[in-house]
């Protein structure tokens, strides 16, 4: 009995652990002799908090419109959880992310089972579903980067008189070993998802739960609908980073197609297991901010402030969601009147 409490202990503290050290150690290494004393001037200095604001109702936005697209992919279903409830819940999901990467995706399903009654398979489903389509939606954005960004790469080789070697020198021994690292960390992640999908599946019933919110997305009644959400929602990611630009002088000449480039990279970059992709998007926003001529040390202050300041973000609406859930429950729960 204590042998079993003890290997849970450690597969929790693992499970905690890994992704908080992972994303610390790249941290560490990527602003290893960084001159934090710059940071500070350039806050001194201030910087552009009014298009910072205007940055994070993007991703307010973004967040609200997924749990809006979230109802109709559970309605085929048979399942209305109210507006409110979805959105709360995405709000919670995203703050349990930065505790324990991915474990977001099973609370959301559990909040709306808990205050609206939602099948927690079906709803699992759906954001399995969910995942997918956001992944394809990643692949479509770099593919049309690609393709734009290709006459714009030729044209920023040519003024600038970069050759190859510049890549050379980005892709240093120790840089490809973080590249490696990040990729198997990628590998454990999802052997993880699948070992506790495979442990879900062993109850009954659930596994085809699941299997049915799969689904359920060719059964949506207005798909012109759902892809409207889709694609505003990542629309509004995207401002959601780009606008951070206008927040900083060496970064507000950087036109959209850098900041279609950065922020693809970045959406790749938090696939990484750690608290909202810490240390693995510093790196590669560092990396190709100084392909698009960025000095290191203010590529490297956008990336602090940037992650930090959307990241609060994330906890503040964790918090609120928190909050909101069982006030809103309260409020939508007819009173019993004692005669």
């Amino acid at each position: 009995m204590e042998r079993s409490v003890l290997k849970k202990i450690i597969s929790k503290s693992v499970q905690v652990g890994f992704p908080l050290l992972l994303g610390a150690a790249i941290l560490l290494w990527t602003y290893h002799g960084f001159d934090f004393a710059h940071l500070w001037r350039v806050s001194a200095r201030g910087i552009g908090y009014g298009w910072m604001a205007f940055s994070l109702l993007f991703g307010v936005l973004a967040h609200v419109l997924r749990g809006w697209r979230w109802n109709l992919a559970l309605a085929p279903l048979g399942e209305f959880p109210r507006r409110s409830t979805s959105v709360y819940a995405v709000f919670v999901a995203y703050a349990a992310n930065l505790v324990l990467p991915r474990v977001g995706e099973v609370s959301r399903c559990g909040i709306l089972s808990r205050y609206d009654g939602v099948s927690f398979a079906k709803s699992l489903g759906t954001v399995v579903t969910e995942r997918v389509i956001d992944s394809a939606c990643v692949l479509l954005i770099t593919a049309v980067t690609l393709l734009v960004q290709s006459s714009t790469f030729s044209a920023f080789f040519r003024q600038t008189g970069t050759d190859g070697a510049f890549f050379l020198r980005l892709f240093t021994t120790t840089n490809f070993y973080i590249t490696v690292v990040c990729l198997v960390a990628v590998a454990v992640l999802g052997v993880w998802l699948v070992r506790n999908l495979t442990l879900f599946g062993r109850l009954r019933g659930l596994l085809q739960g699941i299997w049915q919110g799969c689904l359920s997305i060719r059964q949506v009644r207005r798909p012109w609908l759902y892809l409207i959400y889709t694609a505003a929602i990542w629309t509004c990611y995207f401002f959601h980073f780009y606008l951070t630009f206008y927040c900083f002088p060496f970064t507000e000449g950087l036109g959209w197609a850098a900041g279609l480039a950065l922020f693809v990279a970045g959406s790749i970059a938090v696939i990484v297991p750690t608290p909202n992709g810490a240390g693995p998007w510093h790196f590669v926003i560092i990396t190709l901010m100084m392909m698009f001529g960025i000095s290191k040390e203010d590529a490297g202050i956008f990336a602090l402030l940037v992650h930090g300041i959307q990241t609060l973000l994330l906890i503040l609406l964790g918090i609120y969601g928190l909050v909101a859930l069982p006030l809103s429950y309260r409020l939508s729960t007819p009173k019993k009147t004692v005669l």
